[in-house]
């Protein structure tokens, strides 16, 4: 037999809630995730960070005054290799004991059809900061796993980085400088008028 509290989330979830304006949310990292994948030699390699924080300002009402940031712990870095991933933390890529966080701030937010967003900001990694604009699919708002809380859904994020941009050049030339980055973000709400 079903358990009816399952059966109540379920169809909980399927009810999207209105956002108010300026609604804060939390990036819930276990349901999130910050991945990416790289030419190695003539296949890819896949990874992503297993530690990030973040906060989303959301706007129901004028998605422009939207706001978020994030901050990434570098040294999360997983490839399911602890041989490369220590490599990767070393000061020939990542240089984590030096660079320990990649950041992101948002500088503009629109939506370029229904749904679709695009998000414009900076974006820190390696010491390097670089502006970039990603597209991103604003799933709105449901009920969350407990009564009474509400969550925010991002997902089929993407960009491409330029790793050379960022002075991490190591292995040019064997390992590609261009890195596919995959945003999928489930957040938490917080707060909100």
């Amino acid at each position: 037999m079903r358990h009816p509290f399952r059966i109540l989330f379920a169809a909980l979830a399927l009810a999207a809630l209105p956002a108010t304006a300026q609604d804060v949310y939390k990036i819930d990292p276990v349901h999130s995730e910050m991945a990416f994948t790289i030419r190695h030699l003539l296949a890819k390699t896949s990874g992503r960070f297993t530690k990030f924080s973040g906060e989303i300002h959301l706007d129901n009402k004028d998605i422009t005054k939207s706001t978020v940031t994030v901050t990434i712990d570098a040294a999360s870095i997983n490839t399911d290799s602890t041989m490369r991933d220590n490599d990767l933390r070393s000061p020939r890529f990542f240089d984590v004991a030096k660079y320990p966080t990649l950041t992101f701030t948002s500088t503009a937010v629109k939506e370029v059809a229904k749904g679709k967003l695009e998000i414009t900001g900076t974006f820190t990694m390696h010491g390097v900061t670089k502006q970039i604009t990603f597209p991103i699919t604003n799933e709105g708002t449901g009920q969350g796993m407990q009564p009474g809380s509400v969550v925010a859904g991002f997902i089929d994020g993407a960009l491409t980085l330029d790793r050379d941009d960022y002075g991490i050049t190591t292995y040019d030339g064997l390992v590609g400088r261009h890195v596919a980055i995959t945003l999928n973000v489930e957040a938490d709400k917080v707060s909100g008028k």
